[in-house]
């Protein structure tokens, strides 16, 4: 099939989209769809690649795998946060094999090149003397730090990261999420398109019957066809009871509405989004009981705080409590299926234990997080079989879907018109 064979493909699949119903089949399953998204999103905008907690020292380092692409993601002598491209500038070959660890120098295993943790090319055995050692040190990715968490992009001109650094920054600095360690990091593979896990995590109308955990701490389930007033005054009682205690800390609950927040928002094409939220009476933290189950982070002297959420597509989802915090990072690994990286984190200083308990930090997310991949892989299943009809969407539950898709759509369709402008140029 020749490119324009190939564009063609994907407008016609972006056409045969019916607004207000979810996706037909093939956008969970076409392998030139999934190249594309490659190109049009994966490689276009920011990825939450990690917490800068995680390479506390210089020479720490992590990697990152995007559809083939590999970056080094390490902290300089300087202590600056770099990412290197995972690429011998001698013959191509990948310089780190492991997923994170401590590196004095980069050294090929290859022909054994040698690189500075800045980058810069110190040896180069055998080759000529006139050889111009400058010219030829590691290929830099963009990177961008806010609050603890590191972003990167692909793109050699990466999309404006002002807006999202000052929100990020804004929300999430009193988390301490930069005097953070991690304390559990848990991979899966998840047997389902990363759209599906995205459309997952933006609705909860499955979540009474399959999230009996999440639905006590939290409000979300409830929207305007379900909000009784009795669970209304619950929601205004909870808004004022953190809002008393936020004021004395100088936070501010900017959630006070039944239902998920509006996220993304496909008219402004806006990838990230932060807000403060209430918890159910009873609840200080998204433990399966409520209580506080480990130190207070950052800035928190109370812990009826609520939880500070934030997301940025295509990867990041972060719930963060008083006392620990918990993100979910996927990465694309085909058509089918979804790595994911769930991170638990608390205050640096706390001990484990003696200050928290993994069996009390852990559960609340990691029982959430399991039921949604279980019901994300039935749906792959679901939607790649030969009789699925793409359904409506309640405009009561599944308005963030709706978003989603929106915010998906024109990102694809954005790129595909700079293309044929380029084409006709």
């Amino acid at each position: 099939m020749s490119s324009d064979e190939q564009s063609q493909h994907i407008a016609n699949l972006i056409s045969s989209y019916k607004q207000g119903f979810s996706l037909p089949g093939e956008f969970y399953s076409d392998e030139l769809l999934y190249r594309a998204e490659m190109q049009r999103i994966w490689r276009k905008g920011w990825l939450f690649a990690g917490h800068s907690c995680e390479i506390p020292a210089p020479g720490d380092y992590f990697t990152l795998n995007v559809d083939g692409d590999s970056l080094i993601i390490l902290r300089d002598d300087d202590k600056r946060i770099n990412a290197f491209w995972n690429v011998c500038r001698h013959r191509g070959t990948e310089l780190c094999d492991q997923g994170s660890g401590h590196l004095g120098r980069i050294v090929c295993p290859y022909h054994q090149w040698t690189y500075g943790r800045d980058g810069s090319l110190l040896s180069c055995r055998g080759m000529q003397e006139d050889l111009d050692k400058g010219d030829l040190g590691l290929l830099f990715a963009q990177v961008r730090t806010t609050a603890g968490l590191i972003f990167v992009s692909l793109a050699e001109e990466p999309l404006d990261f002002q807006q999202a650094d000052e929100l990020i920054e804004t929300m999430a600095r009193p988390q301490g999420l930069e005097q953070a360690k991690v304390a559990k990091a848990v991979e899966y593979e998840v047997a389902a398109n990363w759209k599906l896990v995205w459309e997952n995590n933006r609705e909860c109308y499955h979540c009474n019957v399959n999230h009996p955990q999440y639905i006590k701490a939290n409000f979300d389930h409830y929207n305007t066809d379900d909000t009784s007033p009795r669970v209304q005054a619950q929601i205004d009682a909870a808004v004022a009871r953190s809002e008393e205690k936020c004021a004395a800390a100088g936070l501010a609950i900017s959630h006070r509405e039944s239902g998920m927040t509006v996220f993304p928002n496909a008219q402004r094409n806006g990838w990230f989004s932060a807000n403060r939220t209430p918890l159910v009476e009873g609840f200080v933290s998204e433990s399966m009981d409520g209580r506080q189950v480990a130190p207070l982070m950052g800035d928190y002297t109370d812990p009826g705080v609520g939880t500070l959420r934030m997301r940025t597509v295509p990867n990041l989802w972060n719930h963060s409590s008083c006392d620990h915090a918990v993100s979910t990072r996927l990465l694309p690994a085909g058509p089918k299926r979804t790595r994911v990286r769930v991170t638990w984190l608390v205050d640096a200083a706390a001990v484990e234990g003696r200050d928290y308990q993994l069996e009390d930090i852990m559960p609340f997310w990691q029982l959430t997080s399991e039921q949604d991949w279980a019901l994300c892989e039935r749906a792959q299943r679901g939607v790649s079989s030969s009789r699925y009809v793409p359904g409506p969407l309640s405009t009561y539950k599944e308005y963030n879907v709706a978003g989603f898709v929106q915010w998906y759509l024109n990102q694809m369709t954005s790129d595909y018109r700079s293309e044929q402008r380029e084409t006709a140029d």
